[in-house]
């Protein structure tokens, strides 16, 4: 005698998070974290902050029309409000490319004033080619606010960035 059945079992399918779900979902961040035996010896040691998404995305939105900001200073700016030596390298990265595609997925929808993500650059005035749109699009969106780019190999660089860096954020 068989026991169970011959029906297949029902998978429940998962609906897949929109940019802004992952946006919102702060995962019990900011949290404050001693830095790490590995990461002493580039670092120092010391307190590291690792940020709620929507913070990193708070202080993109504060870029103004003709400035740009990089993910170095948002890392220093995240560092001094948590009073932290540093902010994590890998989830400031992760979370400026989350805000990067849910406002993104916001302008699909129709939202008018969503978060420049196209001003948050990579160190070194790099365009980030993992934003939406890629880096030509960017560069449309950088050089419309008067911005001068250009193309270096596959790399597109915003060349006087330093000149124009947001400073005054909160």
């Amino acid at each position: 005698m068989k026991s169970g059945s011959n029906q297949p079992k029902s998978r429940t399918v998962k609906a897949k998070k929109s940019w802004r779900e992952k946006l919102a979902d702060n995962k019990g961040l900011p949290k404050i974290a001693a830095v790490t035996e590995k990461m002493t010896k580039r670092w120092g040691a010391g307190k590291m902050v690792i940020p709620a998404p929507l913070e990193v995305d708070g202080l993109m939105k504060q870029v103004p029309k003709g400035r740009v900001i990089t993910i170095n200073e948002i890392r220093a700016f995240l560092a001094a409000r948590h009073r932290a030596k540093l902010a994590c390298p890998i989830t400031t990265g992760i979370f400026s490319w989350i805000a990067a595609h849910a406002a993104a997925e916001a302008e699909a929808d129709g939202v008018k004033r969503v978060t420049p993500y196209w001003r948050t650059l990579k160190t070194g005035g790099e365009i980030n080619p993992k934003y939406p749109g890629g880096p030509e699009e960017i560069s449309r969106r950088l050089r419309a606010e008067g911005h001068t780019v250009v193309q270096k190999g596959k790399r597109f660089l915003v060349p006087d960035y330093q000149r124009v860096l947001a400073t005054d954020l909160r």
